[in-house]
């Protein structure tokens, strides 16, 4: 199976990077990154400073599966438009270059709370993503739906970092739904979902990748 990877520069496409090179099942791994990658065996490292040029050169690749771990916060963006732009336009416009050229799997990193309906921007934007990923038409499509995603970040993210130290401090007495989810087993999900490539929709809940 060649595997189009995105976001594998961030927190969970990095474990699922490391995954998806390790797995026989996985012929090749297309990461497009703004940066270069450490070169390694079935790795194809397209770098584009802007990965929405990326989208006219995917048909050139032809990925059979696809995981989309692309996502930043509003801090980070500096605007909701950014962020929108991170968080859905980008998703959407790769997917359906992926779906144009033959690729009838794809797995999303969501969040829990999703809803196109939300009052919050941010859980909206998310449900928006969902269904408009929906609407494209894979065969086989995987939402995950962590909560706080745990692991080692390359930035500082000083609201999250407080977030995290709380729940961790409550995690004895929180229910499995609202622990931390750790980066390894989200992007462990994602690629058994994708290598498995079930047809139909399902969603993977925070207590299912803890």
């Amino acid at each position: 199976m060649t595997l189009l990877l995105l976001g594998a520069s961030g927190l969970v496409g990095s474990h699922a990077l490391a995954l998806a090179l390790a797995d026989d099942a996985i012929s090749e791994v297309i990461a497009p990154t703004r940066k270069p990658l450490p070169a390694a065996s079935k790795l194809v490292n397209p770098v584009c400073p802007r990965l929405d040029d990326f989208v006219s050169m995917l048909a050139s690749y032809r990925p059979q599966a696809v995981i989309c771990a692309l996502g930043t916060t509003l801090a980070k963006a500096g605007s909701k438009e950014a962020f929108r732009h991170v968080d859905h336009e980008l998703p959407i416009a790769l997917a359906k270059a992926a779906h144009a050229v033959g690729a009838e799997t794809f797995g999303l990193v969501s969040a829990v709370g999703a809803s196109a309906d939300s009052w919050f921007f941010y859980t909206r934007t998310k449900g928006v993503v969902e269904r408009d990923i929906q609407a494209i038409g894979f065969r086989s499509l995987t939402i995950c739906r962590p909560t706080l995603i745990g692991g080692e970040r390359s930035e500082t993210r000083s609201a999250e970092g407080a977030a995290m130290a709380l729940t961790r401090l409550l995690t004895p007495i929180l229910p499995k739904r609202l622990r931390i989810n750790p980066a390894s087993s989200i992007a462990a999900a994602l690629l058994d979902a994708v290598v498995a490539a079930r047809p139909g929709l399902r969603w993977i809940a925070s207590d299912e990748m803890n």
